[in-house]
C-alpha cells in the first residue's frame, strides 16, 4: 500500500504517517521507484497509534507498548501495565497540581472582587 492510499484509508496525512515512521511506530519499505510501501496491517497499526495518542500517551511510550496492542488498540496485553499505570499516576499528579493552582487563582479573584466592592 502506498502512502497516499494509507492516508485516504486512515484519514491521517502523509506527513503525519512519515512522522510515525520517524518515531519508530510505523514501518515501511521502498518499492519500485523508491516509493514508500506499507504492509497490509498498516491501517490497523495507524488506528492503534491514533487510539493511544488520544489516550494521551506520548510517542515514546507508544513505541514501547505498540507491540502489545491487539484489536483496535484499546486493549493491550499485560506487558504494558507498568507503562500505563505510570502514565495514569503522572496524570493524577498533574490533575492534583492543576486543582491546587485553580484554587489559588479562585482565592485571589475572590479577594480582589471583595476589595473592589468596598
Amino acid at each position: 500500500m502506498k502512502i497516499g492510499a494509507l492516508s485516504r484509508e486512515t484519514g491521517v496525512s502523509p506527513r503525519l504517517l512519515r512522522y510515525y515512521e520517524e518515531q519508530g511506530l510505523l514501518t515501511s519499505y521502498r518499492g519500485e521507484g523508491g516509493h514508500r510501501r506499507y504492509g497490509d496491517d498498516a491501517p490497523v497499526v495507524v488506528r492503534r497509534i491514533r487510539t493511544l495518542l488520544a489516550a494521551g500517551l506520548p510517542t515514546k511510550v507508544i513505541r514501547d507498548v505498540l507491540p502489545c496492542a491487539s484489536g483496535s488498540g484499546d486493549v493491550l496485553d499485560a506487558c504494558t501495565l507498568g507503562h500505563l499505570q505510570g502514565r495514569l499516576t503522572s496524570l493524577d499528579e498533574q490533575l492534583t497540581e492543576l486543582q491546587a493552582t485553580r484554587d489559588s487563582l479562585a482565592a485571589i479573584l475572590a479577594a480582589t472582587a471583595l476589595t473592589a466592592a468596598t
